[in-house]
């Protein structure tokens, strides 16, 4: 068993073709920009529409433990005393309140996975399990690729690297790609972002190529924290030093999370980020191909 918050048909952006992408509930990492916040936690969570809210209050009627408040803003929930019994959105009729999250175990995904099998094969695509980070449920991360190995099909991780470097090599054993967030070289800054230390993740991404693994790894370029020369040359000296690695993929800041952070009620440490203006994604570019990469933009 496992916990996941959604299961994602015809994902263009995770992993080449047309792919399936399943993303797992719960992650080690607190990165300021994280655009999907639903993921962080690996409990079931209350999610508030206030674009459809009624105010008719029934959902407080149903809290047994008094977690819903109405509030000038609409109804806040009060995270650490709430029970996750799912009455507030039985109760609801405007549709307003929803759970994310919910446990799975391996025949139900591998069930939604081989529904569309077809198209995988068709296309070239596969499974990319997401989250959250997979790795931090590693035993049903490990059945559910080797089901997918079984039938044939292509299996992605998307992931930080921040795990135990057994877990990873494990892991690597029914992986056909990895698709590796690299943040920041700066150890200190890495952790003042993210909310752990880097030194892990580097040493996982440099066993990982030296093992043969397929790699592809990708940088969110976020402006005014990992976007300066010096973060960028370093990235690039890194990466150009793997073997087998020669490419990065460049994902560019946006703030579409922001209204997943208001209906999660949960701050954002990313509000005040733009998106890269077009030159400093030329220039990032360009500091990355002087050092003997081939760059993308998004993957």
């Amino acid at each position: 068993m496992g916990t996941i918050f959604a299961v994602k048909r015809y994902a263009i952006h995770d992993g080449p073709n047309i792919r399936t992408a399943v993303f797992f509930k719960g992650c080690p990492l607190s990165c300021w920009w994280c655009h999907n916040p639903e993921g962080l936690s690996r409990a079931v969570e209350l999610v508030w529409d206030g674009g459809k809210c009624v105010g008719c209050g029934l959902c407080r009627q149903q809290c047994p433990s008094a977690s819903l408040v109405a509030a000038s803003e609409g109804i806040v929930w009060r995270r650490e005393s709430c029970l996750s019994c799912g009455g507030c959105v039985e109760a609801c009729p405007a549709l307003a309140l929803e759970a994310t999250g919910r446990e799975a175990d391996v025949d139900e995904v591998m069930a939604a996975l081989v529904q569309d099998q077809p198209f995988f094969d068709q296309s070239g695509g596969g499974v990319t399990f997401s989250g959250g980070e997979p790795l931090a449920q590693p035993e049903f991360l490990l059945a559910l690729l080797r089901e997918c190995g079984r039938l044939g099909i292509h299996r992605a991780v998307d992931t930080s690297g921040f795990a135990p470097a057994d877990v990873l090599a494990q892991i690597a054993e029914e992986t056909d790609l990895f698709l590796f967030d690299l943040k920041l070289m700066d150890r200190d800054r890495h952790r003042l972002f993210t909310g752990v230390s880097n030194a892990p993740i580097l040493d996982n991404l440099r066993q990982l190529a030296e093992r043969g693994a397929a790699v592809q790894v990708r940088l969110p370029l976020i402006p005014g924290v990992n976007d300066d020369v010096v973060n960028l040359r370093a990235t690039g000296a890194f990466v150009a030093g793997l073997p087998g690695v020669d490419a990065v993929d460049l994902l560019p800041y946006h703030g579409a999370a922001a209204a997943k952070y208001r209906k999660l009620n949960l701050p954002y440490k990313g509000a005040h980020f733009a998106p890269a203006p077009p030159e400093s994604l030329r220039g990032a570019m360009t500091i990355l191909q002087q050092c003997g990469l081939a760059v993308r933009i998004g993957g």
